[in-house]
């Protein structure tokens, strides 16, 4: 029955099919079932042609397929768009409109909705996603496009329920077919690998595509495959399904559910890490150690399999087009979460598992991204126990061990960590914290934390370092990096998230747990490792997770949640304990910067910088200085201060005796390290980031840190202002108050460009109030990455101080005020209080007014930094109070109490030193009283007891007091005691470093110091400024002192804060300025010096402008006697040098000198020994891109809009060549017009220039150099040795240019007339030029023509019909100067009218250039019987060769380009030219160009304005009468002897009386005759200006420019000014050389002769003269980047009609061409090398569609040249890794398109490299 039914054909069965289905009684399922046991048999392979059509057709029910899909679509009502798409796909992301920071937006939602002044950006998706549009839950309504939402569902219709009854029941076995085939085609991974069958997922991918085309009709089907894929008693019908007809069939079906149940069974949900170490840690694991997975519906078998063959992306975007629909939704992540261990086994052992993590990431980021669906899942399938244990068991299998077996930290070479393995599992769980229920969920469970805290003490203490002491380390490791990204990952990022849902009070139980389980980890990792309570000094990690977590979570209790700090710290045995490794990590920092540990490589110091930067520092540097502020207000600050010493290793520096031996350092290393431990205490009393400041005021102090280092770009900005590291945490400041904080403290700088052509961005720069008030050294140091941060940021504010006339000396760090401390903070500023913090300064003090070594400015700066924080914080009931004598006082302390107030007037006496036997302190050593502090101890020791003191001794001692007074842990406290017995005292720690003295070698001396630390100042004060009794007293009258300033301000401010705030101090101070102090001897950099050098300074410019004035005035005295002696004295400035003349009579020429940048020398170039310009050659095609009008092109933006090349200046001057060659004699079409519109050649100088000889030696050296140049030495290519600009060749100057030429007197009343003018040019063109032959000029400047050549392409130079024709080399070469004129003009704004300096070239080559071209055409004649100069001068020889019978004419006159007809004139006549023969070319010339011009305008007029202008009256004599102008006679005979012909197409249909003359007025045709002639003169005047020195005239305004170049030429003797004259302005300029009749009935007659046969191009022709070209232009694009991004980014590519990996724009003609594209590569070349020869001719200018970025192709190399699209804070978006808009930067732009007019690429870009044909 099946079979019988399935014969009828497709749409026949499944319509019957249908019908049968939709009765009630009908037997159409059963039918339906029997034809799919036929059509999905499991004989039937899955990519079997038959399976998908016969699925397809069944699915329709009748109607085609395509049909059926418009059909389900029109009913589509899904609320969510859900466009699935992949790596690389180009989407939206909108921080408005985002609930969640996962939300993106496909282009078409993200355009159809409304984020006008949104903060959104443009990314290119990694790992694959979906639009989110719609979702509630993800993102707000009002960023919803008008589709989606529930505004876009509303008015859907019910969807009928007969076109959804067939899908139902086919697509169970439809899906089940599906995973059949992957059960039966299913390897082992390994076996996978080796089979060389196809991939079973490509096998189905048929099957695959058209399910995924399902999943796309809309919401109804949606539904249908959501019931389908959830159906458990389907899925259990289906795999007990065995009523086949076939056996064999039934077998094999039966096999392939075997088989997946044995595949099944052997994938168990076990825990990676054995579990009696789970035990030993404390840990349960959630799941079951030998649970399986057991599927009960169809979804949860298919995603079985989708993990197994490891996330194919055909089956991902399968499972990930159902998402839009609720139901699925729910009942997928339910089952992504059930197989969610098994998901992560099989990313840990994937050979690929960069692409398994995007692909799961893909799906999970979807899932995760809603709260509503994380809750659902959390009880019910135990997610976050599901992800902490795998977290934990992943990170267990890349551990290392000590000898006795225990567990310490994670391998970070492992390939879990080193490869980011773990990235997938974090992601989520991160995502998943995110959530406040989920977090608080979280932290409710203690056992959950528990185990969290396990899983953080494997990285506590990863990346071990340790110093090499002897030999550099063999091998740098790369792996710590993974260590920095495996904590900010794995760690600190998911403690943000929980920090985040910790703020209220509501929540504070939660951080109490936090804090104490972090306790309780932190003292079983301190018993696992045996600390004690120092670590090994030699050893270094940077990464203490749990201290950190202690840190933030008991700054968010203080500061959030109002907690009593004391209420959560520990005893203060445990708080030391806590307080060592961070201390130990900066004092390492210290001794990295020291170079102290060198011998570990590079990689130590980039640890370093990366444990301060910006991505780091808020989970790394920042709650450690945090952990230790708090250490320091709580434990006992002499034992605090005394710690940081010792551990910084600078205990033995700290002594009053001149010279000390360091058991630990070497000498170099001290200053360093000092100022290390003194740049810390000013850092831990100076940071307020935890201790109480607000997050705006943290925000701006970053901000103001960050540009005070330098200058920045708004990104850059954005990325170094430390953010929370967690971005899903939701804990960071908005954006507009980002702004707003930047707009406060800095000032925006637009884009510019440097002298050299480099751009700049747009930056931001500190304000002037910034650096007066709130520039801060203390947060600059701590966000210093490099030490030249922190030196740069002081150079700029010592450069705004002396801008702003503040302070002209060089100042130091303005450390400012510090901000209040929170009320539980205030035990850390008894730091500055206490004993040992007030010994240390005073020793200081001491060391450095006695110039002791190894102490610095630096030093003393900060010291004082210490002392002015400390007095700051006194107050005046403090200075009176003494402390108690007690029995358990110290007594050998040198200060009576701790009140810095008393101890800053407090006289030390005598000091007792342990120096060696040879010290100088024992010669002089003073004998101590009778009490010293070495007899028995004594309540009150007498104040001239000799003091010692131990910093040593002092921190252990007060460590031993902490442990004595912990009785809570009496027990514990003893073990630690037997341990702190047995430990090494520091002397025999110190092993290391310089040898350590023997005992016997060291003698006990007392010094006598009798000064107190305000003495000390005084006496500094007096040593800084190098004068005595500087410092006059305290005054209370006298004012402040000034913020800005140097030590003696500082010190000064200082002394005065101490003498308001204590009487006694006061009065100390009054009592040592009345002591006489002796003089110090000034300082090298005291400001005594510095006024002495400014003194000096001035003298020596006053020296030097007293010369310059003598000089002056000898040189006008000699000047004045040249001119008495010798009238006839001309001096210049030209190139500095001066010249002599003997009268115009007796020379012409005065010999020029050069400078040989090479060796040096001034000469002249001579025959034999030349000198030559150095120059670069290049190809060009500039030209041929311009158009006639002035409107820019537009770069197309949509399919109606195109572009058509034929309207180009090329294109022209092909059509008008190739239409001349169609009609006339070959030769005579090459005289008539120039070539070089595309590829021509430009000769552009830095000008400079070598002797050739010279050169030749520069070119060998450059050869044998050992250094790969840059450039191509091959092709002759080398950098001018003085300037470094790119050149290839050098023109030699000849001998007529090796003087100057002296200007003669002419006028219009020449001495000859113009006939014999013009006989005699006919005369000279037929002999040769006094070209020496022979001589080495010669030689040079033939091989430089062969260069020329060789620089454009063949094809360019060849337009002869005769190929190797002499007439292409003539053509060539003339052509080669017109193209030079024509660009110069182009660079000076298209017009000689003065435009400033910028349109003036600044050198010019043309005369060098001339004189070779004259050279290379004197070889060739022109044949007298086609000389275009007899046909201009002659009468009727031109209509005798027309009316001759002779197969090709000559091309008529009219015809041919005036412009190349001079330059062709010119250069076959002798060289040098005389001025009065080229006049009389010109004035010949121009009777042409006049006539071309009016028979041009003719045709352009109606019938009825020529029959007008023809019967004007007029004379027929050839002299102008005041009656009839010229103009109007002229034009009158033009129509008249045009008329005779079939020229006009309408003569003889209109007649005219000769009174109306139309539009055409005298005035307008007058204009039109101007336009059309100035090309011409523009041409022939800076020809004019090359060949003798004429000097260009000035001209303000365009409509002047026909004047004034008319003057300039000799055409016209004076403007006119009257109205007639200007109408007829053209007119005055022609000065016939034969009969005006005669002349112009012959060139007309040659026209109306060609006409009679070939009218119409007789027509084309004559229009084609004249032509006004405008400037060229690149392309107009439009303002916002968007617009050409969306159209070009998917265009297909035109050859194989796929999208192009790197689509590229020309932005000289719009071409869209593939910039790597292998499918357009021809002949080994790719597309974009290609289209850069045929557009450019070598030169491209790319815009990269998907870079927004311009690049620069010439010849064989390509560079970067930039960006035309800023942002809106000016700056680049390289590859849009931002995203942000971007729009059109004008000035950027123009800069570019200059940049190709005038050839500047290759000097103004520097970084080119080669392309090979490719990029």
């Amino acid at each position: 029955m099946a079979h019988e039914l399935l014969s009828r054909g497709k749409a026949s069965t499944a319509a019957m099919l249908k019908v049968e289905c939709g009765r009630a009684q009908g037997h159409g399922p059963q039918l339906l079932d029997d034809c799919l046991d036929v059509v999905l048999g499991p004989d039937k392979e899955v990519d079997d042609r038959d399976v998908v059509e016969w699925s397809r057709a069944l699915l329709a029910g009748g109607e085609s397929f395509e049909e059926f899909t418009r059909t389900l679509r029109s009913y589509d009502d899904a609320s969510v768009c859900g466009l699935v798409w992949t790596a690389n796909f180009v989407a939206y992301r909108c921080r408005t409109c985002g609930v969640s920071p996962c939300m993106s937006l496909c282009a078409d939602c993200f355009s159809a909705g409304d984020h006008s002044g949104h903060d959104f950006n443009m990314f290119r998706s990694q790992a694959g996603g979906a639009c989110d549009c719609g979702d509630n839950s993800v993102m707000r309504e009002g960023g919803f496009c008008h589709r989606h939402g529930r505004k876009g569902c509303q008015s859907a219709p019910t969807v009928p329920q007969d076109l959804l009854l067939l899908p139902a029941l086919v697509l169970p076995r439809l899906v089940y077919t599906l995973l059949r085939h992957l059960r039966e085609e299913y390897l082992p991974s390994g076996l996978l690998s080796e089979s060389e069958s196809p991939n079973p997922v490509q096998k189905a991918e048929k099957l695959l595509i058209l399910l995924e085309e399902l999943t796309k009709m809309g919401d109804a089907m949606r539904s249908v495959v959501t019931e389908v894929l959830t159906n458990r008693q389907s899925y259990q019908d289906l795999n007990s399904h065995s009523e086949l007809q076939n056996n064999s069939g039934k077998v094999r079906w039966d096999w392939s559910y075997a088989k997946y149940q044995s595949v099944l069974e052997s994938t168990r949900l076990h825990s990676t890490f054995p579990s009696h170490e789970v035990l030993a840690l404390g840990c349960t694991t959630a799941t079951d150690q030998n649970a399986t997975l057991k599927h009960d519906c169809l979804l949860e078998e298919l995603l079985f399999w989708t993990v197994k063959y490891e996330f194919p992306q055909k089956m991902v975007t399968l499972l990930l087009n159902m998402l839009p629909h609720q139901d699925y939704k729910v009942a997928f992540i339910k089952t992504f979460v059930q197989h969610y261990s098994f998901v992560m086994h099989t990313l840990m052992h994937s050979h690929e598992a960069d692409t398994l993590s995007n692909r799961i990431v893909h799906i999970s980021v979807q899932l995760f991204s809603s709260e509503e669906l994380v809750a659902q899942v959390l009880d019910e399938c135990h997610l976050l126990e599901i992800m902490v244990h795998i977290l934990l068991g992943m990170v267990t299998t890349c551990l290392l061990k000590d000898e006795s077996g225990c567990v310490l930290v994670v391998n970070c070479a492992e390939p879990v960590l080193k490869n980011n393995t773990y990235w997938p599992l974090v992601s989520d769980f991160i995502n998943v914290l995110s959530h406040p229920s989920v977090s608080q969920r979280f932290l409710q469970d203690r056992t959950l934390v528990r185990t969290w805290m396990c899983f953080l003490s494997f990285f506590q203490g990863m990346n071990l370092n340790k110093r090499e002491m002897t030999e550099h380390v063999e091998f740098e490791s790369q792996t710590y990096y993974a260590a920095f990204a495996a904590e900010l990952e794995a760690c600190a990022q998911p403690m943000c998230g929980l920090l985040a849902h910790c703020k209220t009070p509501e929540t504070s139980e939660y951080t109490r747990t936090v804090v104490h389980l972090c306790l309780e980890a932190l003292q079983y990792w301190f018993k696992v490792i045996k600390f004690v309570d120092e670590p090994p000094s030699n050893q270094l990690t940077f990464h203490i997770p749990l201290h950190r977590y202690f840190s933030m979570f008991l700054s968010q209790a203080v500061r959030s949640q109002q907690f009593d700090l004391d209420s959560l710290l520990p005893d203060q045995e445990l708080l030391a304990k806590l307080m060592a490794h961070p201390l130990q990590i900066q004092a390492c920092l210290s001794e990295i910067h020291s170079n102290m540990w060198v011998r570990n490589g590079l990689q130590i110091k980039g640890q370093a910088m990366t444990y301060v930067q910006s991505h780091f520092c808020n989970s790394m540097i920042d709650p450690d200085i945090y952990l230790l502020q708090v250490c320091a207000s709580k434990l006992d600050p002499d034992f605090f201060i005394s710690s940081v010493f010792e551990r910084y290793k600078v205990v033995d520096l700290l002594t009053i005796a001149s010279k000390h031996q360091n058991a630990v350092l070497d000498p170099e290393h001290e200053r360093p390290m000092l100022e290390g431990a003194l740049t810390f205490l000013v850092v831990l009393l100076g940071v307020r980031l935890h201790l109480g400041v607000a997050d705006d005021e943290i925000l701006h102090s970053e901000m103001v840190s960050q540009l005070c280092m330098g200058d920045k770009t708004h990104s850059s900005l954005l990325d170094l202002i430390p953010e929370n590291p967690n971005p899903k945490s939701g804990v960071s400041l908005g954006t507009g108050y980002f702004e707003k904080v930047l707009s406060a403290v800095a000032d925006f700088r637009a884009p510019v460009f440097e002298p050299g052509g480099s751009m700049q961005q747009g930056m931001y720069t500190p304000k002037s109030a910034v650096w007066d008030v709130e520039f801060d050294p203390v947060s600059v140091i701590l966000r210093a990455v490099y030490r030249r941060d922190m030196q740069s940021a002081m150079d700029r504010y010592t450069a705004f101080l002396k801008q702003s006339s503040r302070f002209d000396g060089n100042p130091w760090p303005p450390y400012r005020e510090r901000p209040p401390l929170h009320p539980q903070y205030q035990g850390l500023l008894r730091l500055l209080h206490c004993k040992t913090m007030h010994i240390v300064l005073f020793t200081l003090l001491y060391k450095i007014l006695m110039d002791h070594q190894n102490l610095s400015d630096h030093v003393l700066c900060m010291v004082l930094y210490l002392l002015e924080m400390g007095v700051d914080s006194s107050t005046e009931s403090e200075s009176t109070r003494e402390e108690p004598d007690t029995e358990d006082q110290c007594y050998d302390s040198w200060f009576p109490s701790s009140s810095l107030l008393n101890n800053l007037h407090h006289v030390i006496s005598f000091v007792r030193v342990r120096v060696a036997h040879d010290a100088p302190e024992v010669a002089r050593q003073v004998t101590p009283e009778p009490n010293s502090a070495e007899q028995a101890p004594q309540k009150s020791p007498p104040k001239e007891t000799a003091q010692v003191f131990s910093l040593v001794a002092e921190r252990r001692r007060k460590f031993q007091e902490m442990i004595n007074k912990n009785s809570e842990a009496a027990a514990a406290a003893g073990v630690f005691r037997r341990h702190s017995g047995s430990r090494p005292h520091s002397g025999q720690a110190r092993s290391f470093g310089a040898p350590m003295l023997l005992p016997q070698q060291l003698v006990t001396a007392v010094l006598e110091i009798r000064e107190s630390m305000l003495s000390l100042l005084v006496k500094l004060h007096h040593k800084l400024s190098g004068k005595q009794d500087s410092y006059p007293g305290p005054d209370a009258d006298r004012l402040a002192p000034l913020t800005h300033g140097d030590g003696l301000i500082v010190i000064e401010r200082i002394l005065q804060k101490a003498a308001r705030r204590s009487c006694q101090n006061e009065q100390s101070l009054e009592e040592i300025c009345y002591k006489v102090t002796p003089p110090v001897p000034p300082r090298k950099n005291s400001p005594g010096g510095s006024l002495d050098k400014e003194e000096r300074r001035r003298r020596a410019r006053e020296r030097q402008k007293k010369l310059l004035a003598e000089f002056a005035s000898r040189q006008k005295s000699f000047m004045e006697t040249a001119m008495e002696i010798n009238p006839n004295f001309v001096a210049t400035e030209e190139d500095g040098t001066t010249m002599e003349t003997l009268g115009v009579e007796e020379a012409l020429f005065v010999e020029k000198l050069y400078d040989c940048v090479i060796c040096g020398q001034q000469t002249a170039s001579t025959e034999q020994r030349p000198v030559g310009l150095v120059v670069l050659q290049q190809a060009t095609s500039v030209l041929g891109h311009r158009r006639e009008g002035d409107t820019r092109i537009h770069l197309p933006t949509s399919d109606d809009e195109q572009l058509y090349q034929d309207g180009t200046c090329s294109s022209f001057y092909d059509v008008l060549l190739s239409t001349l060659q169609k009609h006339f004699l070959d030769s005579t079409c090459l005289q008539s017009v120039s070539i070089g519109w595309e590829g021509g050649v430009f000769v552009q100088t830095c000008g400079h220039t070598v002797h050739l000889d010279c050169h030749k030696a520069y070119m060998e050296s450059l050869k044998n150099d050992q250094a790969l140049p840059t450039y191509a030495l091959e092709k002759g290519e080398f950098t001018c040795p003085l300037c470094r600009q790119l050149s290839n060749s050098v023109l030699p100057c000849c001998w007529a240019q090796s003087a100057h030429r002296l200007p003669t007197p002419t006028s219009i009343a020449m001495c000859r007339s113009l006939q014999e003018l013009a006989q005699e040019v006919q005369t000279k063109q037929e002999t040769l030029g006094d070209f020496p032959t022979g001589s080495n000029l010669t030689k040079e400047m033939e091989a430089v023509q062969k260069s020329i050549r060789r620089v454009t392409p063949h094809k360019f130079t060849e337009y002869s019909k005769t190929p190797g024709s002499p007439d292409n080399d003539f053509l060539f070469l003339h052509s080669v100067a017109r193209v030079n004129l024509e660009l110069e003009i182009v660079h000076r704004g298209g017009s000689l009218v003065t435009r400033g300096a910028a349109s003036a070239p600044r050198r010019s080559c043309f005369s060098q250039l001339f004189n070779i071209l004259a050279l290379g055409i004197r070889c060739y004649r022109i044949d007298m019987a086609y000389n275009p100069w007899v046909h201009l001068t002659q009468t009727r020889l031109g209509a005798d060769m027309m009316s001759s019978k002779v197969e090709q004419f000559p091309v008529p006159l009219l015809f041919r380009d005036p412009c190349s007809l001079l330059l062709l004139l010119v250069l076959t006549m002798p060289q040098p030219l005389d001025k009065d023969l080229f006049g009389c070319i010109l004035q010949v010339l121009f009777t042409l160009v006049h006539t071309q011009a009016l028979a041009t305008l003719s045709l352009c007029m109606g019938p009825e304005d020529r029959a007008a202008w023809s019967s004007s009256t007029c004379t027929q004599q050839d002299t102008w009468t005041p009656e009839v102008p010229v103009l109007q006679k002229h034009l009158s005979k033009v129509i008249g002897a045009l008329s005779t012909g079939c020229l006009y197409p309408d003569n003889g249909c209109t007649q005219s009386d000769g009174t109306s003359q139309g539009m055409w007025s005298q005035l307008s045709i007058e204009l039109a005759v101007r336009k059309s002639c100035l090309p011409f003169l523009r041409v022939a005047a800076l020809l004019q200006h090359y060949l003798y020195g004429d000097d260009m005239p000035s001209c303000q305004s365009a409509d002047e420019e026909f004047a004034v170049l008319a003057v300039y030429l000799v055409l016209l003797e004076v403007p006119r000014s009257s109205d007639e004259d200007c109408h007829n302005l053209t007119g005055h300029c022609l000065h016939w050389v034969a009969s005006s009749d005669e002349l112009l009935g012959q060139w007309c007659f040659e026209v109306t002769t060609f006409a009679a046969g070939n009218a119409a191009d007789a027509r084309t022709l004559l229009s084609m003269q004249c032509k006004a070209w405008a400037e060229p232009h690149l392309l107009q694009l439009p303002v916002s980047y968007n617009t050409i991004f969306q159209h070009y980014h998917r265009r297909p590519c035109h050859a194989c009609s796929k999208v192009p990996k790197d689509p590229a724009l020309c932005l000289v003609c719009g071409a869209f061409v593939c910039l790597k594209g292998a499918c357009c590569k021809q002949q080994n070349c790719y597309e974009c090398v290609q289209h850069t020869q045929l557009c450019g001719a070598g030169t491209g200018i790319f815009l990269l569609v998907n870079a927004s970025v311009v690049i620069i192709i010439r010849g064989p190399e390509f560079c970067l040249w930039g960006s035309v699209y800023l942002d809106a804070h000016g700056e680049e978006d390289r590859d849009l890794r931002r995203g942000k808009p971007l729009f059109l930067c004008e000035e950027r732009y123009r800069v570019l398109e200059q940049q190709w007019l005038i050839h500047s690429y290759d000097h103004v870009n520097k970084r080119w490299g080669p392309h090979y044909n490719g990029l």
